[in-house]
């Protein structure tokens, strides 16, 4: 029996059919992500540096006017501000309560681990508008079932009205946010907790080290890694609020919970006369502030591979 060795000839239509084939699949995603994601973008550069309202037929062309009165405005600094905070405040919350939730759920002896790793992951399931309008109902200062919990337990004898004032609103906002996106973290945490082997727990119990030092010496050092990676995807998720807060508070009471999302959102389709041109540019700028982000991220990640390589 024979068998015939297929010539390079024979092989470069066959790999030219597999190139026809590849770009076929790939060209309606190519064409829904030009239509929908770069010509957007492209198209916000274009209308930052024009004057329209969104009903004139044409743009009329103004320069950079449109990024100058938006760096002059303390509003877009302040909703600049309370994105920041936003972030500062949700990141460390979610990424520290997550891993210790994480710890508890990864060991083996934890019963019923798996009915509460799917009780936390649902929310992420959840539409966040969805979510933004049920707590509305929730926090309702007059039959919430919040103020009924505290009015029962004695804690307060009026309903507090936690998205309709001011120092309350963005608190709240933060801790739904974080319960929101509690569960996505945790399945991070835990699959970070996979590549700790088992040996190296079952090695510290034999020389005597309890949890807090297992946890210490052991466990966070090798997790410092995924630390940097799960901090960096959590800052990136925290800038993309504007879901969330446009139900549940819409950038109110008095723009406390305003982020910038909501900003760009108020000048462009919320204005008695929208300002297309001039949301664009807040946007923009936004667009570069999460650039410098992920730029960020990519310089931590090759660090962190530095450091593991160097080790």
């Amino acid at each position: 029996m024979t068998f015939a060795i297929p010539s390079a000839g024979s092989r470069k239509p066959r790999r030219a059919r597999t190139t026809t084939y590849v770009w076929l699949f790939l060209t309606p995603t190519v064409l829904l992500y030009g239509a929908f994601t770069v010509y957007p973008i492209v198209g916000s550069y274009v209308y930052s540096l024009t004057d329209w309202n969104g009903f004139d037929a044409s743009p009329s062309f103004i320069g950079v006017t449109n990024y100058r009165e938006v760096l002059a405005d303390p509003m877009f600094w302040s909703s600049f501000r309370l994105t920041l905070t936003f972030m500062l405040v949700a990141v460390p919350l979610q990424v520290l309560t997550t891993l210790l939730v994480a710890i508890v759920l990864n060991s083996p002896r934890m019963p019923l681990r798996k009915v509460f790793r799917t009780a936390l992951f649902l929310p992420v399931v959840t539409t966040t508008a969805i979510v933004g309008v049920v707590m509305q109902f929730v926090f309702d200062p007059a039959s919430g079932p919040v103020n009924l919990a505290l009015r029962e337990a004695g804690l307060v004898t009026d309903g507090v009205d936690f998205l309709g004032q001011s120092s309350t609103a963005l608190g709240t906002t933060i801790a739904v946010y974080v319960w929101k996106w509690f569960g996505i973290t945790l399945v991070y945490w835990l699959a970070a907790l996979q590549t700790v082997p088992d040996e190296v727990y079952e090695a510290a119990r034999l020389d005597g080290a309890g949890a807090l030092a297992t946890l210490r010496h052991i466990t966070t050092p090798l997790l410092k890694p995924f630390l940097v990676i799960i901090t960096l995807l959590s800052i990136e998720a925290s800038l993309q609020v504007f879901d969330l807060v446009l139900t549940m508070t819409g950038g109110g009471p008095f723009y406390s919970t305003e982020v910038i999302e909501v900003y760009i959102y108020r000048w462009a389709f919320a204005a008695t006369v929208p300002r297309l041109g001039y949301a664009c540019a807040a946007a923009v700028l936004f667009g570069l502030f999460v650039c410098v982000i992920g730029l960020l991220q990519l310089l931590a990640v090759r660090a962190t591979r530095k450091a593991r390589g160097a080790a």
